[in-house]
């Protein structure tokens, strides 16, 4: 997936103007945003585990190395084997190499960011072999040849009649009469063509929502079974995970799982959640003949030890974009790249560097939903603000904007300048906005009043307020 987050502000614009996803948009994130309340609500002690799952991938990540060592041992110890790759590169190499090994032609995939991350599928179809998706939404954005526009609901942007048009123009070998009106139906067809897919598999890649360092396991969530099936029909299962998702113990993966699904869907649990533990043994009814972990870095240990480690408690539930206002304004695909939403505006400065991705910490209202709602804790936010300040100190903020924000310190420095120069602009303001008390169009203030009307000022500044409650003793 080439990155565009150089492109954000285009981007965006052209996702407010799109009707059709505005209409998508303005209701599908909404269930998540109440199931995950009701969820949470439901668990007197959810707050509580929200402490322990941070603490326990604190942990990890001052002891990864540690860990790591473990989890390898163990899985070596199961009969299966252990690739670290370094860069994206390295990842797609041994995943290629693993494949020819076997001479696949046909390799099955759960869903997975990290594969989108490497770009594995385009690799893999440059070799030759056929990679196919198998989670429905991820399925579907393949046939589209479009890349996910959420981390757990990939084809979150588009409507049923998107996915029946989809439908008819892919499967041709279907009646071309036939009704697909229900979502029952289109699952229905869906799982019909994959079920040939699983049968024709060599090769099964997954991704990994935890590595268990204890027992070499690794884990999958899933709410349609499809992982199961690539992982056990083929005669090979690859799991492509990164260093960040290991924990010490079974046990801390059922504290991390408690949360997971919870924040993610507002489910209990997951309808599958699988636990992968070597190859297959000779007591084993089914299973894969190898078994190999993929092990990707991209990046994420150069965050270790400075003031973005915190993002590596990610565990992918997708909470902060299911309630940020800037996602569920302009869509997943205008963050151009990978990860959407809030975790992408720390993480893809993060592994594309800042100059291509300095647009998305600045895509933010700072109203701290995100942070409110991570399971994991994690301030996002404060990540945003260090992003904006490397920004500055790099000099990659345009000109125009370097210049206004030295002018505002330089009147900040004043104070009495300033409470006088601001009230002179309340004043004016509000004096333009006339009996309206809003404003249609103003300069400079474009990209707000393109869609929405601004309220012009109304009584007392913010200063004169406080000032007031200091007097009072409040």
């Amino acid at each position: 997936m080439h990155p565009t987050t150089h492109a954000f502000p285009e981007n965006a614009r052209r996702a407010l103007s799109d009707e059709r996803l505005q209409r998508v948009l303005a209701t599908a994130g909404i269930g998540f945003i109440e199931r995950r309340r009701k969820a949470a609500e439901r668990l007197p002690e959810f707050e509580e585990l929200r402490d322990r799952g941070r603490d326990i991938k604190n942990h990890v990540l001052e002891n990864l190395d540690l860990y790591l060592e473990r989890f390898e041992e163990a899985v070596v110890g199961q009969g299966g084997h252990v690739h670290w790759c370094a860069t994206a590169v390295d990842a797609r190499d041994a995943i290629l190499s693993i494949c020819r090994s076997v001479d696949a032609k046909t390799v099955t995939k759960g869903k997975s960011m990290i594969a989108e991350e490497i770009g594995i599928n385009d690799h893999l179809e440059a070799a030759g072999l056929t990679p196919v998706e198998t989670d429905l939404g991820e399925y579907i954005i393949q046939l589209r040849k479009e890349p996910p526009s959420h981390i757990i609901a990939p084809a979150m942007h588009l409507s049923k009649k998107d996915v029946a048009d989809t439908f008819r123009a892919v499967h041709t070998e279907l009646p071309p009469d036939r009704v697909l009106e229900e979502p029952t139906v289109l699952i229905a067809e869906a799982r019909g063509v994959l079920r040939r897919r699983f049968q024709q598999a060599d090769v099964g890649i997954t991704g990994a929502n935890l590595m268990v360092a204890e027992t070499g396991s690794t884990v999958i969530v899933t709410n349609e079974g499809n992982g199961d099936l690539t992982q056990t029909l083929p005669r090979v299962h690859i799991v492509l995970a990164t260093v960040e998702k290991i924990v010490p113990t079974l046990e801390d993966a059922q504290t991390v799982l408690r949360l997971l699904a919870r924040s993610a869907t507002g489910q209990e649990a997951s309808a599958y959640t699988t636990f992968s533990t070597g190859p297959r043994r000779p007591e084993d009814a089914d299973g894969p003949e190898q078994f190999h972990v993929v092990i990707l870095d991209n990046g994420r240990t150069a965050l270790l030890g400075t003031e973005f480690q915190e993002v590596l408690r990610c565990i992918r539930c997708g909470a902060c974009m299911n309630h940020c206002p800037v996602y569920g304004a302009v869509g997943g695909h205008a963050y151009g790249w990978v990860y959407p939403g809030p975790i992408g505006a720390v993480m893809q400065p993060a592994l594309l560097g800042l100059a291509e991705a300095r647009h998305l910490p600045n895509a933010s209202t700072f109203c701290g939903r995100c942070e409110a709602v991570c399971p994991m804790r994690i301030p996002l936010p404060k990540m945003m603000r260090h992003w904006r300040e490397t920004e500055f100190a790099e000099r990659l903020t345009p000109p125009a904007m370097r210049r206004g924000l030295a002018l505002w310190a330089w009147f900040a420095r004043r104070p009495a300048l300033y409470h006088h120069a601001a009230g002179l602009a309340v004043r004016a303001l509000r004096l333009l906005g006339g009996g309206k008390g809003r404003f249609a169009r103003l300069p400079l203030a474009n990209g707000w009043t393109a869609h929405r009307d601004l309220p012009a000022p109304q009584g007392r500044t913010f200063q004169q307020l406080w000032a007031e409650r200091q007097r009072n003793g409040r």
